[in-house]
């Protein structure tokens, strides 16, 4: 594990590899015990940071969690989650109301079995929703000591300037970190969300930097294409038959040649490129099961070269998605027209 990194300007240390959990649970490794093991291998390795959310197999991944870090293990860890998602068939068991983050932060509480959260994070935007409200709602559970920071993920730049505004203006407690996907087949965020987090000083915890299995090494021209389980649920983002997956295998096995002319493997590699910009505090690593998190253990430590990363731009230029879904999210009024014409009729 190489040396850790500062949490925007919180003044708290995080290790460069985070540990995300969403395959935790129902939608991937059912077997707590062997998650829990999972768990304590990455912390044991030197992994400090652990990120999860509410929505996560409808909250098994918290319960998990809370499992892995029962025993004297929590106070050394710095723990994430989110809320947002829908939980239930309330209409209100979700969002980013002050009623749903009060209520919901109390069974996130519960299931992870700890009295506070060091990093409660908004999952997503929710633009029908005063952010004020939102903020307002989370600066009372840091003063009540339930929580220590606020966190917002996958959210656009004016998004995140419209969060530090509202703090230094109304008073609340400030967004310190931004959570955003980011790998090498999908560089959107070096435009605009980067250099924001540089400018306000927000720590980055990307996700997503294996590009949702495309690049774990499997993903090869020419070869049978691997089953993968987010195919099961998003399988529009791994037919091959579409435009723009087709130009991800092909990147994927340009970037998979590179690796192996540099001595890596694309887990490395694909690790390696999101840790080198400057912006990123972690990458958020997701295993399901032991083989996949020591492939991924120890690329925090790898630094790549000009040649390199030379290389890499010319395959996938800067800034660049070669896909349009890999951003994470997309605005409601770019798929209702009602919220962009004048005339409803």
């Amino acid at each position: 594990m190489t040396a850790y990194r500062p949490l925007g300007r919180t003044g708290v240390q995080v290790s460069p590899l985070c540990l995300g959990t969403m395959m935790f649970g129902a939608r991937g490794n059912r077997d707590h015990e062997d998650s829990v093991r999972i768990i304590r291998r990455a912390l044991d390795a030197g992994i400090n940071f652990v990120d999860t959310a509410d929505v996560y197999s409808t909250g098994e991944s918290e319960t998990i969690v809370g499992k892995a870090l029962a025993g004297g293990r929590r106070d050394d860890v710095v723990l994430a989650t989110k809320f947002h998602g829908a939980l239930g068939e309330d209409v209100n068991a979700r969002g980013n109301s002050r009623r749903w983050i009060i209520r919901e932060v109390e069974n996130s509480l519960r299931r992870l079995g700890t009295d506070w959260i060091d990093l409660y994070q908004v999952h997503r935007p929710e633009p029908g929703t005063d952010f004020d409200e939102t903020l307002g709602a989370l600066s009372d559970l840091v003063h009540q000591g339930k929580i220590r920071y606020i966190g917002t993920s996958t959210f656009e730049p004016s998004a995140i300037v419209e969060g530090q505004w509202i703090a230094e203006r109304r008073g609340r407690e400030r967004v310190v970190t931004e959570q955003p996907p980011y790998s090498l087949l999908a560089r959107g965020i070096e435009r605009e969300v980067l250099p924001l987090a540089q400018r306000y000083g927000l720590g980055v915890l990307s996700w997503s930097p294996l590009a949702g299995g495309w690049l774990s090494g499997r993903f090869r021209e020419g070869a049978a294409q691997p089953r993968v389980t987010r195919a099961d649920r998003q399988p529009e983002r791994f037919d091959v038959s579409a435009a723009e997956n087709r130009a991800k295998l092909a990147a994927a096995e340009a970037l998979a040649q590179l690796a192996e002319k540099a001595g890596l493997t694309l887990v490395q590699l694909a690790l390696a490129f999101v840790l080198e910009h400057p912006a990123v505090t972690s990458a958020i690593i997701g295993p399901r099961t032991f083989e996949q998190l020591e492939s991924q253990l120890g690329a925090d430590a790898l630094t790549l070269g000009p040649e390199i990363l030379d290389a890499i731009d010319a395959i996938v230029p800067p800034g660049t998605n070669l896909s349009a879904r890999d951003a994470g999210y997309r605005p409601a009024v770019l798929d209702d027209p009602a919220l962009r014409r004048r005339s409803r009729g």
